[in-house]
């Protein structure tokens, strides 16, 4: 396989998403069938036990908000979101427009592996969906941890792949073949839904996650799977 250098696959990541921004959420809950949403409440619920009453979160690769948007249940002082796709966050915005969250929530452009924050900032760093979408998983995960307060928490809500049995196999099925052709129909993109499913099946989960967030500096990193293994909530804390 071609190695793909940090530069040209941000570059690459930023102009798929500006191509799909327009259907990302619609195509979100569609292939999902809404359990997306559900998945997100759940991430926040699982953070908000190791870091109740939290001031400051940020949300990295925020895309169009929804995490940022969900995490408002932890009634934090303010949540900045960051992403570098200018496209999804422009989405993100009318959206904590229309919900009245613009003085609560901030949407920035920024580089998830070059978080451009002091350290310590936060008492929350999260991300869903977007660590598999790091040309550097560690350094990304190195940089959350960067900026992460002392005894700050950190949540990372991603797809992973169903062990063994008819239920990953009619999975893989979906992930693979279904997918793909509904997110092409829908979003005119060629790519961006082949793209995914492939990230999913590269990206490292279980342990080798959890042991690549060790490196990053976390500790107590646990991780609960949710919907039979189709995804996984991964937290840890910065000791």
């Amino acid at each position: 396989m071609k190695k793909v250098r940090t530069g040209e696959k941000n570059q690459e990541i930023k102009e798929m998403f500006d191509s799909i921004a327009f259907r990302y959420d619609f195509l979100n809950h569609l292939l999902s069938f809404g359990i997306d949403r559900i998945w997100r409440k759940r991430a926040v619920r699982t953070v908000s036990r190791l870091c109740p009453d939290p001031e400051r979160i940020l949300d990295v690769a925020s895309g169009t908000g929804d995490l940022a948007i969900a995490a408002m249940k932890m009634n934090p002082l303010h949540i900045t979101g960051i992403d570098i796709s200018e496209k999804m966050l422009q989405e993100g915005r009318e959206k904590i427009k229309r919900l009245s969250l613009n003085d609560r929530i901030d949407l920035v452009q920024g580089d998830s592996q070059e978080i451009d924050f002091e350290e310590e900032t936060f008492d929350i760093v999260m991300v869903a969906f977007g660590v598999r979408n790091f040309s550097d998983p560690l350094r990304g995960l190195s940089e959350m941890h960067r900026v992460l307060r002392r005894e700050g928490a950190v949540m990372v809500l991603e797809f992973s792949m169903p062990r063994g049995g008819l239920f990953r196999r009619l999975y893989r099925f979906y992930f693979l073949r279904i997918l793909p052709l509904i997110g092409k129909l829908f979003s005119g993109n060629d790519y961006a839904y082949t793209y995914l499913p492939g990230s999913v099946l590269e990206f490292p989960v279980n342990e080798h996650f959890i042991d690549l967030m060790e490196k990053a500096g976390f500790r107590s990193v646990k991780q609960k799977k949710l919907s039979g293994g189709v995804a996984s909530i991964y937290t840890g804390l910065k000791i």
